[in-house]
Order: C-alpha cells, then sequence, then structure tokens
C-alpha cells in the first residue's frame, strides 16, 4: 500500500499546514481578495493569492527563477526534513520527482514580453526554460540534487492529481520507492484573460453549487506530497481516471467519464459507495460543471454522503487542484476537522440541481476515507480516494 509520508502546502487559506487547517475551519480564506490590473478589459475580479514571503531561488538556479517554483520551494520547506530522510534511506537515483502545472513561469514571459516590446530586447535574468511546463519538476530534482525519474504532467485541472496517480505506479512498478508527487500554478494574466474570454469567470466570489453561481475565481497554489511504502495514517486507497474527448472545455453532459474514474477509484481500494465519508468535489461554480458533477454524485452516493467543493475558499487552482485538494482531505483526516461546508450566504442553494448531501457548517467527519475530483478540459477526469489504512 502507499501512504502519505509527508504532505506541505500553500494557498489563499494560508502558508503552512497549522494555517491552512485553521482557515478551512472558519471557513475564511484571507489571500481571497478583489484585485485590479489582471483583465485586458478595466474590472476587477477575486482571485485566491499566497500571501506569503516566498522563498528565492538559489543563485546556482536562477535559470528556474519563477513565482511557481518559489510556491513549490514554501512548500518543499515544511516537508523537506521527512524528504532527505527519504533520499538518504533509499537514495538519489530512487527517489522521483512527478509535478503538475498549468502555468509553470508564464507570468515571468509576458513581463519578459512586455518588457521587450517596451526596451527591444529581454530583461536580464530571462530564461526561456523559466515558463517551459517541464520546469517544475526539472527545478525539485536539481534543487535537492535527485537522479530518477523527474517529469511534469500539464492536463488542465487534473495535472497535479494525475501526478499522484503517476507517483503511485512507479512506487509499485519497482522502479523507485518514494515519490515527491503535487504541483504549482500562480497567478498570471494569460489563463485569467483566458477564462474571462470562456465566459467563465465569476463576477464576484464564486458559489459552488449556487442558485446564481456565475463562473470560478482563480487562486494560486503548491502543494507536495511524499509518496512511500512505510506506513502512515493517510493512505492512498484508490485512484481513477478517465478521458471522455467530448468537448474542448465542456464536461460530458451526463458525466460519464467522471463516474467512470469515480468507480475505478472505489474497485481498486475495494470500497463501496457507502464506505467514503466525505466527497471533495471538483465543484467550479460554473452552471455547467456544478450540474454535471452534481448528477454524478447522486447516481453513485445518492443524498448518503457529505460533499463540498473547498474552491470558494483556495480559487480555482488549476493545475495544483488535484494536488491542494488531495491535500485539504488529508488535513482533514489527520488533524480530526470538521468537513468544509458550503456556503450559500451569497446565492441559495440551486434547488434544480439532483439531491446530494452539501456539508452544513460543523459537520463532523464520520467514516474516515475521503474522495477527492478533478475534471478537466478536454473530459480529463482524476479521482483520487485516501483514507485511515484499515
Amino acid at each position: 500500500m502507499i501512504y502519505f509520508s509527508a504532505v506541505g502546502m500553500v494557498n489563499a487559506l494560508g502558508n503552512d499546514v497549522a494555517q491552512i487547517a485553521q482557515s478551512l475551519t472558519t471557513g475564511s480564506s484571507p489571500g481571497m481578495t478583489l484585485q485590479e490590473g489582471w483583465l485586458t478589459e478595466d474590472r476587477p475580479i477575486w482571485l485566491g493569492a499566497v500571501t506569503a514571503d516566498l522563498p528565492a531561488i538559489p543563485a546556482d538556479l536562477l535559470s528556474h527563477r519563477s513565482r511557481n517554483n518559489q510556491l513549490l520551494l514554501a512548500a518543499l520547506a515544511q516537508i523537506e526534513t521527512q524528504i532527505q530522510a527519504a533520499i538518504a534511506q533509499y537514495g538519489k537515483d530512487r527517489v522521483a520527482v512527478i509535478m503538475g502545472t498549468s502555468t509553470s513561469g508564464i507570468s515571468e514571459g509576458e513581463e519578459a514580453v512586455r518588457y521587450f516590446h517596451q526596451h527591444g530586447e529581454f530583461p536580464q535574468g530571462y530564461d526561456y526554460p523559466q515558463q517551459e511546463l517541464g520546469d517544475p519538476s526539472q527545478f525539485m530534482a536539481e534543487f535537492l540534487d535527485l537522479s530518477g525519474p523527474a517529469y511534469t504532467l500539464s492536463t488542465a485541472c487534473s495535472s497535479s492529481a494525475r501526478a499522484i496517480i503517476s507517483g503511485k505506479r512507479l512506487i509499485e512498478s519497482g522502479l523507485v520507492d518514494a515519490a515527491i508527487v503535487g504541483g504549482a500554478d500562480s497567478l498570471c494574466r494569460m489563463p485569467i484573460n483566458g477564462f474571462n474570454s470562456l465566459e467563465s469567470l465569476s463576477h464576484g466570489r464564486c458559489t459552488p453549487f449556487g442558485q446564481n453561481r456565475d463562473g470560478i475565481n482563480i487562486g494560486e497554489a503548491a502543494a507536495l506530497i511524499l509518496l512511500t511504502r512505510e506506513p502512515a495514517d493517510v493512505a492512498l486507497l484508490g485512484v481513477g481516471e478517465s478521458s471522455d474527448a467530448w468537448h474542448m472545455s465542456a464536461p460530458h453532459p451526463e458525466g460519464l467519464g467522471a463516474e467512470r474514474a469515480i468507480n475505478m477509484a472505489l474497485n481498486m481500494a475495494g470500497l463501496n459507495a457507502d464506505d467514503v465519508g466525505y466527497i471533495n468535489a471538483h465543484g467550479t461554480a460554473t452552471p455547467l460543471n456544478d450540474q454535471v458533477e452534481a448528477a454524478v454524485i447522486h447516481r453513485l452516493f445518492s443524498d448518503r454522503t457529505p460533499c463540498s467543493s473547498t474552491k470558494h475558499l483556495t480559487g480555482h487552482t488549476l493545475g495544483a487542484a488535484g494536488a491542494t485538494e488531495a491535500a485539504l482531505s488529508w488535513l482533514i483526516i489527520t488533524h480530526n476537522l470538521s468537513l468544509p461546508h458550503q456556503d450559500f450566504a451569497l446565492t441559495p442553494r440551486d434547488a434544480s440541481l439532483p439531491d446530494i448531501w452539501l456539508a452544513e457548517a460543523g459537520e463532523p467527519l464520520i467514516k474516515p476515507v475521503i474522495l477527492s475530483n478533478s475534471f478537466a478540459f478536454g473530459g480529463n477526469n482524476a479521482s483520487i480516494l485516501i483514507g485511515r489504512p484499515s
């Protein structure tokens, strides 16, 4: 069995696991604020930002200088002791690094292009690999001086969930003994304006499963998970993945691929729907996503399993969402937190959605098994099932 041996993360909820646990309990999000200057049109938008002073990129790795990699360093600092112990135990060639991202250092690329238009040359220190999608894993491997497998996945909003799945498979195949998995995405103008052009950005705070929901809030985050076979409090019980190939940006209208991914995770774990204590829904707060996901949850779980989306607290962290929400699920189990409740203060619950159990404030986790869903553009679906080992 594969275990979550250590977890570190930063997001709009807080700058370390303790802060994030406190914010998750109170339902507050210090980094979720109304910001200006991101859109090509002149209007402010709600974004989930990391408020920490981030670690600097070391001088010998300046070609990897990006906010994305700084977010990874902030998450790494929380669990570097456990990671170094794993490296010492297994060897540098037996520890994999698999990251997920959709932005990498694109923000630095944007700044470089603006500077070029103004000055006719790129700014000092700009290096094209900063913005390559493979850079997060390469940076992490170089920073930790590792020689095992290192690669990045970019499948939109399921990227870092698939990184977790890939790490599990590498360990089970015998290619490595440990895997540092997760991902990061940083705020930048290209995806923000891209989602705005798709009319998918909310005009206010996003309201998953709400009657008047009108889109997402984008956030930034990093989450790192050390996977090993060493017994720990939380095990990776099962994983599932599928591909609809239904539409470039819309989910399958019946959610068939999402349903396959969930069933695959349950079957791998040898569990049924009634064994799950909580579902961290993908819950983007777009009209179509929430409608389809609610239908899938209703078909598989009826109204017997509490669920909610945490994206009104973190923002949609895109390529980092899968690992971020798996890490939040780990936090709920290990810190005995009440379930994140679905906040309908801004708009009533959408009564037209299928009848599912949306968690209210203060509900405990009765069964220590959590399903975390990540459903991406192109119908790229991933489900992660974690829980207390039996």
